[in-house]
């Protein structure tokens, strides 16, 4: 079936043998999904399947924020969601991923630094109604999450950055390498005898009954199972109505001598997020500004929203401080009308794990295991 691809028998035996499991997508879902199959079922033949010569969409083009809800963000979704529980469950998620990916891969690997999350905010009536909600919030934080005092006023960022009302910290939060975090995933998905395959592209996935056929650009695959983990990108293998591929811009400015920022801050209910690498910092977001042209799975530059990253890093973020742009770049996201992850079969052989809502550094590992265990 595969003779017109020029490739050797060794290759066919090798490359092209039938799986239990093939998993498309090798990102943080990918990997953590195939990892969690293979520990359940060590003997399985399990394969990954990537398109890009490493992760492509967001795992490697993400800001490294491993962060689990904003105070303000979580208030608007709570207030907007008329499923309060589906909201707590989504956060729990997130919670509970992060602790799966930093007990798995350890935080010298990663180089997780637990320096907090902060929330800025730019209008005073929203700081005012956060700040008036916060017992609230951080009591059922407790109770979902089991984190006493989860979020808390601060001053220290408003000595530094410009034009914000108010500052809230969560501790509990933190930042890590994405570079490194991804080289260390694919080393224990390895480690497990896990194979990875990159530089294909899927171009159909086929449910048979009996087993499922995976046409790609280097020839067919056969497997028993298959999980499509392509976030962003699912819509075109599968029918999935509320999953858009959402694109984010990114910018890292040069280094600055004695830079005083220094953890992961949100603001404009996560629109907008910055973090300090070593000593240049990231900015990205702006999506907002135009939801239909950033609603695309096309990877480039929007130079409207880039022109305004840079306004804030001048007016509120690097005020007075010299720097230029040393870099740029997009990612491509998965998002709905729904922040929770769709995590479902949609035929009797295939499950798609899929909408990671911006979320995936810390929801990713938990929903690879949910996924897993669907399998079964």
């Amino acid at each position: 079936m595969n003779k017109d691809f020029n490739h050797s028998y060794w290759e066919l035996k090798s490359y092209f043998q039938p799986c239990d499991l093939i998993v498309v997508g090798a990102g943080i879902v990918g990997l953590s999904t195939a990892i969690a199959y293979k520990m359940k079922h060590k003997k399985a033949n399990v394969l990954v399947i990537e398109r890009g010569v490493f992760s492509e969409g967001a795992s490697t083009k993400n800001a490294g924020f491993a962060c689990f809800g904003s105070a303000g963000e979580l208030l608007d979704d709570l207030q907007n969601s008329g499923r309060t529980s589906q909201v707590w469950d989504t956060v729990k998620m997130r919670w509970e991923g992060l602790g799966l990916l930093r007990k798995r891969l350890g935080d010298k690997a990663i180089d997780y630094k637990g320096w907090g999350g902060f929330e800025l905010f730019t209008e005073k009536q929203e700081w005012e109604a956060v700040c008036n909600a916060l017992d609230t919030l951080n009591s059922e934080i407790k109770v979902n999450l089991g984190i006493r005092e989860c979020y808390s006023k601060v001053s220290s960022p408003l000595k530094y950055t410009k034009g914000f009302k108010g500052a809230l910290l969560n501790e509990h939060e933190g930042q890590l390498d994405s570079g490194k975090m991804m080289f260390a995933l694919e080393a224990y998905t390895r480690k497990l005898g896990v194979r990875l395959l990159y530089n294909i592209r899927i171009e159909a996935v086929l449910d048979l009954k009996a087993k499922v056929l995976l046409s790609t650009s280097q020839g067919e695959f056969e497997t028993a199972k298959c999980v499509v983990a392509t976030n962003g990108f699912a819509k075109q293998l599968l029918n999935l109505p509320d999953v858009t591929p959402a694109r984010a811009q990114v910018l890292v400015t040069s280094p600055i001598p004695g830079l005083k920022i220094k953890g992961t801050y949100h603001f404009e209910k996560g629109y907008y997020y910055f973090r300090n690498i070593h000593n240049r910092v990231l900015l990205g977001g702006g999506r907002h500004l135009d939801f239909g042209g950033e609603t695309t799975a096309d990877f480039g530059l929007h130079t409207g929203i880039q022109k305004q990253l840079e306004s804030l890093l001048n007016s509120n973020i690097l005020p007075g401080i010299n720097y230029t742009i040393d870099q740029r770049w997009s990612g491509i996201m998965g998002v709905g009308k729904e922040k929770k992850p769709i995590i479902k079969a949609t035929s009797p052989n295939v499950i798609a794990a899929v909408r990671m809502g911006g979320m995936g550094i810390a929801i990713g590992s938990k929903v690879g295991e949910i996924a897993a265990g669907l399998l079964d």
